[in-house]
């Protein structure tokens, strides 16, 4: 059974991590047998009246190979992380959803709605629909962005990786083929957008992120001459 664990605002400002190292770090918490598909930042609107530390991102993890009897057990150890890691002055939030059969068509709707406007931890609770959602510290606005994170990580379409696979010891430049081999598609953007040859070169500007779209790891490039390749994106000077 597939899981998703949404944490989000987990740090204050000027601390040495944000929320997506606090999730990353959850990985190693993770009970044997569970397999990690990835870890996904999920980006939220930078609006007035939106509390934020840097970048107003939620982070959540997707776990494959997950017994219905662990779902529980997910869910006391990433209260408990959030115990041991979260920084005091922060508002911390836990969303723990299995895909056993429910519906969560409420949880991408939150997700899209706290995507362009203001939500509220009303709305949140209400999205979750009987999921588990919980507040850590604080006024516990986390369980906005958890729920929000979750819901958007859900419908397959929206997101970055920041962990998959060997995503953070791969060569610069690396080929195609090798992309493919951890893997990750490699999807050309251009306006002509010509397929991408397997022994075609991709330079990762030393940080390669790929999207989720349609629930797998893309890496969109753009064409810098006859079989070669530039990952779209780069580092911001902000990140977590």
């Amino acid at each position: 059974m597939r899981v998703y664990v949404g944490f989000d605002d987990t740090d204050v400002v000027g601390a040495d991590r944000g929320t997506g190292k606090f999730a990353r770090w959850f990985v190693d918490k993770i009970p044997a047998g569970i397999e990690l598909f990835g870890v996904i930042r999920q980006q939220l609107p930078v609006l007035e009246g939106i509390p934020y530390t840097s970048q107003n991102s939620s982070a959540c993890l997707i776990l494959d190979a997950v017994e219905p009897s662990q779902v529980e057990e997910l869910i006391e150890l990433g209260s408990a992380h959030i115990q041991e890691h979260f920084i005091h002055g922060s508002d911390p939030g836990l969303c723990v959803v299995p895909m056993d059969g429910q519906k969560t068509e409420q949880l991408l709707e939150f997700g899209r709605s706290a995507s362009s406007r203001i939500v509220s931890q009303k709305e949140a609770m209400q999205a979750v629909n009987g999921f588990h959602l919980s507040g850590h510290g604080g006024t516990n606005d986390g369980i906005i962005g958890a729920t929000a994170g979750v819901g958007l990580t859900i419908s397959g379409w929206c997101g970055r990786f920041i962990e998959f696979g060997k995503l953070r010891t791969i060569a610069n430049p690396v080929t195609v083929a090798e992309l493919e081999a951890e893997g990750m598609h490699v999807l050309s953007i251009d306006r002509n957008a010509l397929a991408t040859g397997k022994e075609d070169v991709v330079d990762t500007q030393n940080w390669l992120r790929p999207r989720l779209w349609a629930g797998r790891a893309v890496v969109p490039v753009e064409s810098t001459g006859h079989n070669t390749w530039r990952a779209v994106g780069g580092k911001n000077k902000v990140t977590h």
